[in-house]
């Protein structure tokens, strides 16, 4: 008896012991969430991230704490997970059973309706987006970085593959049993993760208005560059510039019936294709001109007033992490993630170096923005017509991503949607969700007819955007949500990510905006 007595005493002490522990670390927790940063516990740290509302939720995964605390100082010390677990739902029942990992899934994700694609077909479309038409400008870079140019080529693709893998790193969380479960869907989730819980929306608008002004720009320079390379294609034909542009734009209405990335990988395989052959042909040419080549104009030498637009041409070129959340939470295997971000930008390092190369030995100081103006007319006007191919199945990545990211902020996020969702039952596009896509196309097309100096003005927004997206926001982000799990390297490259990218993009707003001023003073045409 004596033994029984004592031996209730002791549960008793101890589970009065863990209350107050856990209440204790529910209001440290508390307090560093109030300062910025994540709670201490595994268990808050996964309910902090599992809804869009962070600060709400956060108010809601204290309540949860307190409540496992009591049920663990209740009788016979048996009330666990179950009774308190911070694993619930903003209209769920309440307190219970931790969800599975598809419970976890943000609200608005419709992943179960839509195709999932391959590892090879999501390496289609990053390589399709990072071997865009700016590869063209590469040997450009070469003429005012010399070997340097070449070192940023790689240095870039390291960099770009590198804040890829982390940004998506910073979708997922552990649980309570050490497994990682995906509890952000985007971009913006992250953003909002970050700034919660005093602005739980103020990143996620942040980076959505960035996203947009980076995709409707990438489309608008794909309406532009294929009206101005089959004007220059046919100089004989009494049809304009800007008639061109209306022609290309009217060929791009069908993307507004695009409705996943399924499709979307057809046209980034075609555009490889024609990627290739382009390649093929201009390698071939100046192959044949090897005799010639002028390794001597190779030098350790910079032209510090044009190189930081050559940093802004490759920076631009790889930039992909716009649309990388979304990729991965479409693969049917997201653990290839990692693998497919190495192989792609590998390929796109060395074939972009080989190129930059190539072409400059070839014409070295001759060397003009886009190599194609140095070639013949008569393979030029061949090479011509596989870029417009290139720049017309380019478009679709970059417009369904924008279309995505307008869906998500006006359509379909939740109550709080300013407009109705887009689709109805069965996934059926409704009139004013194509009425929104068609106005899009359209909207580049005007863009692209009446915005002069748009290459200066394309290098101001990738200045602004592009070193943003790619290099500031995911080494801040990481730094942010994974500080409990990164070893000393990792905060090294982030930091020097962060400061390298912001003189990058600081560098380029200033050339950017004096190229503007100059061409507006001296009234510059494009």
């Amino acid at each position: 008896m004596a033994h029984l007595i004592r031996h209730k005493l002791t549960n008793k002490l101890t589970n009065a012991a863990h209350a107050v522990s856990n209440k204790s670390q529910a209001k440290v927790s508390g307090v560093f969430a109030r300062l910025g940063f994540q709670a201490a516990t595994d268990e808050e740290g996964v309910g902090f991230a599992e809804c869009d509302d962070l600060d709400y939720d956060y108010r809601r995964g204290m309540q949860m704490d307190v409540l496992q605390a009591g049920g663990e100082g209740g009788e016979g010390g048996e009330g666990g997970p179950e009774d308190g677990d911070s694993h619930y739902q903003r209209d769920g029942p309440g307190p219970g059973p931790g969800p599975g990992p598809q419970a976890l899934k943000t609200a608005g994700s419709q992943d179960e309706d839509k195709p999932k694609i391959t590892s090879w077909e999501a390496g289609w479309n990053v390589t399709n987006a990072i071997q865009g038409m700016f590869v063209l400008g590469l040997p450009y870079a070469i003429l005012h970085g010399g070997y340097l140019g070449l070192f940023l080529i790689i240095f870039a693709a390291v960099v770009c593959c590198y804040t890829g893998k982390i940004l998506i790193a910073c979708l997922y969380e552990e649980n309570e049993d050490g497994v990682k479960v995906r509890v952000r869907d985007s971009y913006v989730d992250v953003a909002n993760a970050c700034c919660a819980p005093r602005f739980p929306a103020l990143g996620g608008h942040v980076v959505n208005v960035a996203q947009i002004i980076e995709l409707v720009m990438t489309c608008i320079l794909y309406v532009v560059v294929s009206g101005n390379l089959m004007y220059n294609s046919f100089p004989g034909l009494p049809v304009s510039q800007k008639a061109w542009s209306v022609v290309a734009a009217a060929a791009l209405l069908p993307c507004a019936f695009l409705k996943n990335l399924k499709a979307v990988s057809k046209f980034s395989l075609l555009c490889t294709l024609a990627h290739f052959v382009i390649n093929v042909l201009v390698i071939a040419y100046c192959l044949s001109r090897a005799r010639e080549w002028a390794w001597e104009k190779v030098k350790f030498y910079i032209d510090v007033k044009k190189f930081p637009i050559s940093i802004g041409i490759i920076v631009f070129s790889y930039t992909s992490q716009i649309f990388l959340p979304s990729l991965e939470g479409n693969m049917q295997k997201p653990g290839e993630f990692r693998c497919m971000m190495d192989w792609t930008h590998i390929a796109a390092c060395v074939l972009k170096g080989l190129f930059a190369l190539v072409a400059y030995l070839t014409w070295a100081d001759t060397t003009k923005e886009v190599i194609t103006d140095n070639l013949p007319s008569a393979i030029r006007a061949v090479v011509n017509l596989f870029l417009v191919a290139k720049a017309l199945l380019s478009y679709p990545l970059p417009f369904f991503a924008a279309v995505e990211v307008l869906e998500k902020s006006l359509f379909r996020d939740g109550g709080r949607a300013s407009f109705p969702d887009c689709y109805g039952p069965g996934g059926r596009l409704k009139s004013w969700g194509l009425g929104l896509r068609v106005a899009l196309v359209v909207f580049t097309l005007l863009m692209a007819v009446f915005v002069p100096h748009f290459a200066l003005l394309m290098g101001l927004t990738g200045s602004l955007t592009g070193a943003g997206l790619c290099f500031l926001l995911p080494s801040l982000f990481h730094l942010k949500l994974q500080w409990r799990n990164l070893l000393w390297h990792h905060v090294f490259f982030d930091v020097a990510i962060f400061v390298i990218g912001g003189i990058c993009a600081i560098s380029g707003l200033i050339h950017s905006i004096e190229g503007l001023v100059e061409a507006f003073r001296y009234n510059i045409h494009d």
